[in-house]
């Protein structure tokens, strides 16, 4: 036989391979979307540049962490410090795309399950910049989670009509419900609890989810969102009253029901009790 073909112990490496390639190279266009996006610049042009002297990046400074480790964390025309972040940034990218290889039966919110790693790209792709945007700035872009919902919405399809009726449904009950929960919030404590970014996060994760998926994911949220506010409040991070930011709970939750699905979370909820 002289066809040619990859040893199997290729084989399984080329799919991981590939992924944290390219998850590293998405991780590198995020930094820029985190950076511009609250700046209200554009993401696409002018190119990477510093931002201290304004020279372009080299193309093979600019590749994602071995352009940073090259460059020693400095920039090669003035020599200001490049921030730590970028790396991390593009190695935590690389890593949530290696994860969609993680999804199991019962999760990938109903969709094609053949569709299901790949699919996954590109709703971590958003939830990633979303969860660097409201650390920083307390703030979630309204046009990254319309076109989050959209596509997922458009994933939903893969799934067949019972899937895609499910996931408008969770989308809508979602966004209703947080937009509701933090008007009365607000005329109960006289301040904002929860931000109309987080309704318009939890409807993303709804059209991705679907109702009882979103709802999983809340109750993640809201768990793992209560011990980390308790632990700031305790040691003092927190001030009594000190808002944080509640997104990147939700982008938690909505990720774990994603590659787990929202049965497997009710059982360990279920074994808990």
């Amino acid at each position: 036989n002289s066809q040619c073909a990859f040893p199997e112990s290729m084989e399984g490496l080329i799919a991981p391979v590939w992924l944290i390639t390219f998850g590293a190279c998405v991780g590198s266009f995020t930094n820029v979307v985190v950076w511009r996006l609250p700046r209200q610049e554009s993401v696409v042009y002018p190119g990477s540049h510093c931002p201290r002297c304004g020279h372009a990046v080299r193309w093979h400074d600019n590749m994602p962490l071995l352009g940073w480790l090259l460059l020693a964390g400095r920039c090669r025309d003035c020599s200001a410090s490049i921030s730590w972040r970028y790396p991390v940034v593009e190695s935590l990218s690389a890593l949530l795309w290696l994860s969609t290889m993680l999804v199991r039966s019962g999760g990938g919110g109903g969709v094609e399950p053949s569709l299901q790693p790949w699919i996954g790209l590109p709703l971590v792709g958003l939830l990633l910049p979303l969860v660097l945007i409201d650390l920083d700035h307390m703030w979630l872009p309204e046009s990254l989670c319309r076109w989050g919902a959209l596509l997922g919405l458009m994933a939903s399809v893969t799934g067949g009509a019972p899937v895609f009726a499910d996931h408008m449904i969770g989308a809508a009950l979602s966004l209703m419900a947080l937009e509701t929960l933090s008007a009365l919030a607000e005329k109960a404590l006289g301040q904002p609890a929860l931000g109309l970014g987080d309704a318009k996060l939890a409807a993303l994760g709804g059209a991705w989810l679907g109702v009882f998926g979103i709802a999983i994911a809340m109750a993640i949220s809201v768990f793992s969102g209560a011990i980390v506010g308790s632990i700031g409040r305790l040691t003092g991070r927190l001030k009594p009253r000190q808002p944080f930011p509640f997104g990147p709970f939700i982008a938690l939750g909505i990720w774990l029901v994603w590659l787990k699905g929202p049965n497997w979370w009710w059982d360990q909820w279920l074994n808990i009790f």
